[in-house]
């Protein structure tokens, strides 16, 4: 379920089924790194639709956490995050990043990450596109079935 009006109603008829929220964390850049930030800002969003999508009334996908890529990563506003997700009685808590600096400080997030490389889709066809992004869902998709596995 994405953060739109329609799913949220539908969220708020089935909130004994959704038990997953999936966070993107998004780096922005002003500067000479402002190409690389636009392009795994576009991959992250079409991933995160993607498996959204796939798994429509387990999870609720969020908008997207933004950061500028030159700042030190704020785990503490991710984490605050977390734990009023956790509040409100999502069990398992998901950030989803493109960036690797996340992945040295992982232990500190109180959800769970999955890092992947960004893919420069600019310059594959669509058919290409589709296929590495669909590559990328699969792998996600076995992170998640593994963690409901783990909480039964």
């Amino acid at each position: 379920m994405k953060w739109i009006p329609a799913d949220i109603e539908m969220y708020n008829g089935a909130k004994d089924f959704v038990d997953t929220v999936l966070i993107p964390l998004a780096p922005i850049s002003l500067d000479s790194q402002m190409k690389q930030s636009s392009s795994m800002y576009e991959f992250l969003a079409i991933l995160s639709a993607e498996i959204e999508r796939q798994f429509k009334g387990r999870i609720l996908l969020m908008p997207s956490l933004t950061y500028l890529m030159e700042e030190e990563r704020n785990y503490s506003y991710a984490n605050s995050w977390a734990a009023k997700l956790r509040e409100n009685n999502f069990k398992h808590v998901f950030f989803l990043s493109c960036d690797s600096e996340w992945k040295r400080c992982e232990s500190e997030l109180k959800g769970g990450l999955i890092w992947i490389p960004s893919l420069p889709l600019e310059h594959l066809e669509l058919a290409q596109a589709r296929s590495l992004v669909s590559e990328q869902v699969r792998q996600v998709m076995e992170i998640f079935t593994l963690n409901w596995e783990k909480a039964i």
